[in-house]
């Protein structure tokens, strides 16, 4: 019996012992998740002064682009057979979507169907009008959809006709030519053109430019830098002899591998006395499935634009012109997932999405020397807005492009951000909130558009005036959904803005930004210059 007892007690002294071990690792574990919790918590700081001013934001970044591919024009825009389709044949949804996002200039024809697209098969009886081979995409082109109607659309919709015209195929009289069909009142053969056809006053386009992507060996027509130069200053000055008003777009780079600088400081040296801007294309994607390298890619984007404004002043102390040179980014997007098999109809997910606002982002804090950008494309291809014969859905990508639109405007700030950061391949010190702000002193708002790129981690903020008071309520609206990859659809809309209200006061105000989300937040700053 002694044993028995003894065995006993040794028994409960290691249950004991077991317990008090299991209190501590327990009370190991709350302590760390306690400290990583903290760690989460930890305060980024974001200072805003309306008196470091970056320059005024031009309404034309927020831009759209149609191009004569896929079912963006045919079945996008453009559906006189459907139920849906207005007078003129134009979808009635779309124009709604479309005006809803505010698109403030539209491009168009091209993209690369522009280097073989003669315009003058797109005017006249639409019965006489030639079926043409698109050497560009693989398909025919029935020209059922020309510069007229193309104007027709953009009144509609509200947006600023923006032609690309074509330096592939064309001519240099079809580039003239073209500007007086569409700008010279009457008396002369295409001014009169016009008339006959149905557009007795001229459509008074003031943005073209000239040719499309002619640095890459896909394009029709494609040339070397000093040959596209030497071509496009003669196109330039016809079409400005023309018409003295308008204001041409320079191809730059769309492409980045070695040379891309030669290419564009080449370019503004022949057309730095008639050109108004050089463009510059970039699409981002994320084949490797990697959420930060992905995020961290519109980092390239930034320095594509800085280092395209420095040639730019290098030119310019070589003109005679007194007038800026600015950067027209008329292709942006991420895509890399549907090609011309899909007809490009890329279906967009959330973090798609957050480099969408990425991009806007940087628009914003280059707004000095962006002054226009189009997200390429409006309608199905690669585009914000899907439409079939049943009705059309917003992408993902919809949402942080309608925010800015409608609210990002005014002044630019130069905002102080002190975050946690990331490294990761050659991106270093990523940080992890990217904002941008805009002050609007007509209402004494203040527009403050933030994205937090980590993927698990809610990050607080304190925002900081550094001239003026936070008064009144602020809205707060916000782009997130369940998780990254998800997707908007006919049925569901998984992604969208939420919108909501907070009292704000003082110089200061703290803010929660949730993990994976954009976030707009606009509030009145009192006493602000």
């Amino acid at each position: 019996m002694k044993t028995s007892r003894n065995s006993s007690s040794d028994y409960l002294f290691r249950c004991l012992v077991a317990a008090v071990t299991f209190f501590f690792i327990v009370l190991a574990f709350v302590v760390q998740a306690a400290a990583a919790q903290r760690q989460e918590l930890k305060t980024a700081r974001i200072k805003v002064d309306c008196d470091r001013t970056i320059g005024d934001i031009d309404p034309k970044i927020y831009g759209n682009f149609i191009e004569h591919l896929g079912r963006c024009i045919y079945g996008g825009i453009y559906d006189p057979a459907s139920p849906l389709a207005e007078e003129d044949g134009f979808r009635k949804d779309v124009i709604e979507a479309t005006r809803r996002l505010n698109v403030t200039i539209l491009r168009w024809p091209g993209g690369n169907f522009a280097s073989g697209y003669h315009w003058e098969d797109g005017i006249g009886p639409r019965e006489a009008r030639p079926r043409r081979i698109d050497l560009a995409w693989g398909a025919v082109e029935p020209n059922v959809v020309g510069t007229d109607e193309y104007i027709k659309f953009c009144r509609k919709v509200g947006a600023e006709p923006y032609i690309c015209i074509n330096l592939g195929t064309g001519t240099w009289d079809e580039a003239r030519y073209w500007v007086e069909y569409c700008n010279r009142e009457s008396g002369t053969h295409y001014a009169d053109l016009r008339r006959k056809n149905g557009a007795q006053k001229p459509h008074r386009v003031t943005y073209w430019a000239l040719g499309n992507e002619m640095d890459g060996t896909w394009q029709m027509g494609h040339r070397s830098a000093e040959d596209y130069g030497k071509f496009a200053l003669e196109a330039a000055k016809l079409m400005k002899w023309v018409d003295p008003t308008i204001k041409l777009v320079a191809c730059g780079s769309s492409h980045f591998g070695a040379g891309w600088m030669d290419w564009n400081r080449t370019v503004l040296s022949y057309l730095r006395d008639y050109a108004d801007y050089i463009a510059l294309h970039t699409y981002l994607g994320n084949r490797e499935n990697d959420y930060y390298t992905f995020l961290a890619r519109p980092r390239d984007v930034d320095t594509r634009i800085k280092v395209t404004e420095g040639l730019i002043r290098e030119t310019m102390l070589q003109s005679r012109r007194k007038e800026p040179i600015y950067i027209a980014f008329d292709e942006w997007n991420v895509w890399y997932r549907a090609g011309v098999k899909e007809q490009l109809e890329e279906t967009y997910n959330f973090e798609d999405a957050l480099v969408v606002a990425l991009f806007l982002n940087t628009f914003v804090r280059n707004a000095h020397i962006v002054k226009i950008a189009n997200m390429a494309q409006l309608v199905n291809v690669i585009a914000p807005i899907r439409a079939d014969g049943k009705g059309m859905w917003l992408q993902t990508i919809y949402h942080p492009l309608y925010l800015f639109a409608n609210n990002c405007a005014g002044t630019s700030l130069d905002v102080f951000v002190d975050c946690e950061t990331y490294d990761i391949g050659d991106y270093k010190s990523v940080p992890y909130l990217d904002v941008s702000a805009a002050y609007k002193a007509d209402k004494g708002e203040l527009v403050l558009n933030v994205v937090n790129r980590h993927k698990d981690k809610d990050i607080e903020a304190e925002v900081i005036s550094q001239e003026g008071q936070f008064s009144g309520k602020a809205v707060v609206e916000e782009v997130n959904g369940p998780d990254i990859k998800a997707e908007n659809s006919p049925s569901e809309q998984k992604v969208k803005v939420s919108t909501k209200e907070m009292v704000v006061s003082g110089s200061r105000l703290r803010y929660r930004f949730p993990a994976h989300s954009f976030t707009m937040i606009r509030a009145k700053l009192t006493g602000s210059p």
